[in-house]
């Protein structure tokens, strides 16, 4: 039934979260209803503390909603023990952050290495899939150096390759290039972009930056605690 192009990878429903502040309460997430589609790409936007963050760990199952559910293809995360969560995350899921969170005692293939490792693939097919995704990304001159030995374009370009060497059906992208400067994050925004269209893995993307937000196919405004379509083709 339909094309590739229509299936729902990631998607939620009347999904909520509270936070409370001493005796206050804070309606963070108000029933969101989301769904991304296979090659999709889609950009969250908001103000800080509006809870993007807060929404991608819930999408993720690092968090739990205080209601609604999370389904990643046919399975729903929110109904899954945690290690069986975690088990489907790595399958399914990729993860990229503001700050690379990239092993600093490891070189730049053993981090990208380390997803591959988690699942079942042995040493020698990660090693080589990881060498891959570097050489895809750039970085085929800098498979030993380790996090300090590169520059801040280059690690986060390590940590985009670690999020989509496990061929995820979905990348999960926080404030991606926040970290970076100008010159930097357009590097990063074109591979990103480049990926997605050349690997079919959807991105879910949260950004302040327009120039990111133009280049995806929906951008969705956080605001009081409502997802919003946004027309950013007029945007600045």
């Amino acid at each position: 039934m339909g094309s590739n192009a229509e299936r729902t990878i990631l998607r939620c429903a009347d999904l909520t979260k509270t936070f409370f502040e001493g005796p206050s309460a804070v309606e963070v997430l108000r029933g969101i209803d989301l769904h991304v589609r296979a090659g999709e790409r889609v950009a969250i936007m908001g103000s800080s503390g509006a809870g993007k963050s807060t929404l991608l760990h819930l999408l993720a199952g690092l968090d739990d909603p205080d209601g609604g559910e999370v389904w990643l293809e046919d399975r729903n995360m929110t109904q899954l023990t945690a290690a069986a969560r975690g088990r489907l995350r790595n399958e399914m899921l990729g993860f990229i952050y503001q700050f690379h969170h990239l092993l600093p005692e490891f070189t730049a293939l053993e981090n990208v290495c380390m997803p591959l490792l988690i699942g079942s693939t042995t040493l020698e097919d990660a090693r080589q899939r990881a060498a891959d995704m570097l050489d895809r990304v750039g970085l085929s001159a800098r498979l030993r150096h380790k996090p300090g030995e590169l520059s801040g374009g280059e690690r986060q370009r390590v940590a985009v390759a670690r999020a989509l060497v496990t061929r995820p059906r979905c990348v999960l992208a926080d404030e991606p290039t926040g970290n970076l400067d100008t010159r930097n994050a357009a590097e990063v925004f074109k591979l990103m972009i480049e990926l997605n269209r050349e690997l079919g893995t959807s991105f879910l993307v949260v950004t302040h930056e327009p120039l990111l937000a133009r280049q995806m196919d929906r951008v969705l405004m956080l605001e009081g605690g409502d997802l919003v379509e946004r027309d950013m083709s007029s945007a600045d």
